[in-house]
């Protein structure tokens, strides 16, 4: 079985639902953003659209305001530099989007590979 990462948030988000792996990746993004120290507490109760919503907000803030804290973040939750470094950092708002689907790839596919093996 190899990983095969979506292609878009929603993609993402519906493959965790169809696999009912949806509450783990809210457990596992929660957990990592406590371990960085930007609390964050999505309730399992919170939707997919949501979540996207919220995510993005946050990073749009740790960028804006926080930045030492985002790039710790993106160290706790493993995102890869090489990816990170090929996005367009003139719109903020378009790229605290992108990265927050990077931090959903990830956490995903934390999540995938631990149910899976």
């Amino acid at each position: 079985m190899n990983f095969i990462a979506p292609t878009s948030p929603s993609a993402l988000l519906s493959e965790a639902e169809t696999e009912n792996l949806y509450l783990k990746l809210i457990e596992q993004i929660n957990k990592d953003f406590n371990l960085s120290n930007e609390g964050i507490d999505f309730p399992l109760s919170t939707n997919p659209q949501e979540l996207l919503v919220q995510l993005h907000e946050k990073i749009y803030r740790l960028i804006q305001y926080k930045f030492a804290e985002y790039l710790n973040l993106l160290y706790i939750i493993d995102v890869s530099e090489e990816q990170i470094k090929k996005l367009d950092g003139s719109d903020i708002v378009e790229l605290s989007k992108q990265v927050a689907f990077l931090i959903l790839k990830r956490e995903w596919q934390k999540v995938w590979f631990r149910n899976k093996f």
